[in-house]
């Protein structure tokens, strides 16, 4: 008689090897879980306000300055000159004038890095979700990740808000669409599809009542109304006079108004506006108007423009910095500059620049954290690290810490364990 497949085909070599396999799955639990491994220190921080650079804001022309350089002479370096901060040592560019005097209570980690090049859209969802683009699991963004655990402040709140336009990046992923994103693309105008169209009268959206109520008592089989009942209310109180004001910005002082500027400032004043009633993460798109021609992604004459997009940049970053702190809000509120990389110091053909993902910054401010001007250190060009360097993941993990989440909790797709993080470390020094 012939052995039985299913016993004599699965060899001892194959059986081992799937044992290191679950091995390898498994161990982030018992790093996690090690005596030796620090406990991931715990923040206080209620919400976080993140501004997007969508494009790849270029490191060496704001946060972190080298020499200068320049193009027409093919001599790689910073576009501007830098200029000292209150924090003796870190210099930025000049052309964050207004963020120089607040980076004692700011950090510029300048020793973020990825493996992504030349892909927008792949680093994006890497610095959103903190891994690597999977045709097997689509894993939930950062702002998913905070909704999910910290919850809703309130019933008639959502927990996480887009102030642009939607991407996938933002998804929830596989935590389910109940913590997604509400998004808003006018400052004044509040959420897209909340409020009734002008188009439907009340006559026409009592019929539609009067419909739903044949449809019930006809009792459709397997319809769920709990779940969609819940929905119709929360949108109801979301679409009422309460929430709905927050949107409403002549309600702030006029020269608050005015000091956070143009539409991009008044962006990070709605925010403001967001997180002070109760929502848990915002995020901010700075990319929609590109005022120096092409946004971020500064190849060619729009790294010659650069400027006008700093000078933005700093003037609403500063305001609403100083604005959070003296409302003694800012210890409350983590607030993050994102973008999906940064720049090499040499230039393209009519002066650009290229992507950079293997050096970049980001930064953080407030959120009660121990700031110092920057962390980490980059070569005199800005292209290499030289000292701590800080991993995606490892980036996640302080904002995770700095709101009270645990960075290495388990989350579940299915039955599936996946770690908040791949594996990240928050930033100790930047913790009490």
């Amino acid at each position: 008689m012939k052995p039985t497949p299913s016993v004599h085909l699965f060899s001892r070599r194959q059986f081992l090897s799937t044992l290191g396999a679950a091995g390898a799955h498994l161990s982030w639990r018992s790093e996690a879980n090690s005596p030796d491994v620090a406990p991931a220190p715990k923040g206080k921080a209620k919400n976080c306000i993140m501004i997007w650079l969508g494009g790849g804001m270029s490191q060496i022309d704001t946060f972190d300055p080298k020499r200068v350089g320049e193009w027409t002479e093919k001599r790689p370096g910073s576009e501007y000159p830098s200029i000292t901060t209150s924090v003796p040592g870190v210099r930025v560019c000049e052309h964050l004038s207004g963020c120089a005097p607040l980076m004692d209570r700011m950090t510029v980690v300048r020793s973020i890095h990825h493996e992504v090049i030349d892909e927008h859209g792949a680093a994006v969802i890497r610095v959103h979700t903190g891994r690597p683009t999977s045709g097997t699991i689509q894993y939930p963004s950062i702002g998913s990740i905070v909704a999910h655990e910290l919850g809703n402040a309130s019933e008639d709140l959502p927990a996480y808000m887009v102030v642009g336009y939607p991407n996938i990046a933002r998804d929830p992923g596989f935590l389910g669409p109940q913590y997604g994103y509400l998004y808003v693309t006018d400052t004044t105008a509040g959420p897209t599809g909340l409020a009734r169209p002008a188009h439907i009268s009340e006559q026409r959206q009592a019929r539609r009542g009067r419909l739903l109520e044949e449809l019930r008592r006809g009792r459709v089989q397997g319809f769920p109304w709990k779940d969609y009942d819940g929905i119709v209310n929360r949108s109801l109180n979301l679409a009422g006079p309460e929430f709905m004001s927050v949107f409403d910005l002549e309600r702030e002082p006029a020269d608050v108004r005015q000091s956070y500027g143009g539409e991009f400032g008044q962006r990070c004043l709605l925010a403001r506006r967001l997180v002070e009633r109760g929502v848990r993460f915002v995020e901010v798109s700075h990319n929609l108007n590109f005022v120096n021609g092409t946004g971020w992604d500064t190849h060619f004459e729009g790294q010659q423009q650069q400027h006008l997009l700093i000078r933005e940049l700093d003037a609403a970053l500063s305001v609403l910095i100083s604005d959070l702190d003296q409302r003694g809000q800012l210890d409350d509120t983590l607030v993050v500059v994102g973008t999906e990389f940064g720049r090499p110091a040499h230039f393209d053909s009519k002066g650009g620049r290229g992507h950079h993902g293997r050096c970049f910054s980001l930064v953080l401010a407030g959120g009660g954290l121990r700031h110092q001007g920057a962390y980490g250190v980059t070569d005199d060009l800005g292209m290499k690290i030289v000292d701590s360097p800080v991993s995606i993941p490892d980036f996640h993990a302080t904002i995770f810490a700095a709101l009270g989440i645990n960075p290495a909790k388990a989350l579940y797709d299915g039955d599936r364990p996946v770690p908040i993080t791949d594996g990240g470390i928050p930033i100790a020094a930047l913790f009490a």
